[in-house]
């Protein structure tokens, strides 16, 4: 069976792990605790784990997936991703990008299969060398930056003191979203995910 790629957008380096643009990060790294996996180097430039993610019922280890954190900056993450996906002969179809999400409150947790990139750089990069938007997304809502904050430079600055006590619970949500998606169907995480309250 085909695994299925997780892929958690972030910048390389300690000097970006606890910012709002590796959220995405911080979730594949949520999820790679849980199965007790370490991540080792692959050649396509990404740190990745082999894993089964979550527990079907009946208590068997859920499907397979690779789970990968792209060593390149956020603006180029479409390289070690294709690459990635050549390599594993994953079609976009089992792509599954976490990333944070500007136009999304803070603290909830969209999904989506295909459309646009809503002017994320690292989700056109990935479009771009995919050849497809039709890969799946977890969208981790950041929310809009305040005042005149240029967007550029909030998603580049850690997550506020008020912000940071929901932050584990948001990282977990959104862990839930992925293992959801990938044993049951976009669909069904939405109907979970997306209902009021």
């Amino acid at each position: 069976m085909t695994p299925w790629l997780v892929v958690g957008l972030g910048n390389p380096g300690p000097q970006y792990a606890r910012n709002r643009h590796n959220v995405g990060q911080m979730v594949v790294e949520e999820l790679a605790r849980r199965a007790g996996a370490s991540f080792t180097s692959h050649r396509s430039r990404a740190q990745v784990a082999d894993v089964r993610l979550g527990v079907l019922p009946g208590g068997a280890p859920g499907p397979r997936a690779v789970l990968a954190v792209p060593r390149s900056y956020m603006n180029v993450s479409g390289g070690p991703v294709a690459s990635l996906a050549q390599y594993l002969q994953v079609p976009a179809e089992r792509v599954l990008v976490v990333h944070d999400e500007l136009d999304i409150p803070f603290a909830q947790v969209r999904l989506k299969t295909g459309g646009g990139e809503g002017g994320h750089n690292g989700l056109r990069s990935i479009s771009s060398a995919l050849g497809t938007r039709d890969y799946s997304r977890v969208r981790v809502g950041i929310g809009r930056p305040p005042g005149r904050q240029d967007p550029a430079d909030y998603v580049l600055k850690d997550f506020a003191p008020r912000e940071r006590d929901e932050l584990a619970w948001l990282v977990d949500a959104s862990a839930d979203a992925v293992e959801m998606v990938v044993r049951d169907g976009v669909l069904a995480a939405q109907q979970r995910f997306h209902a009021p309250g």
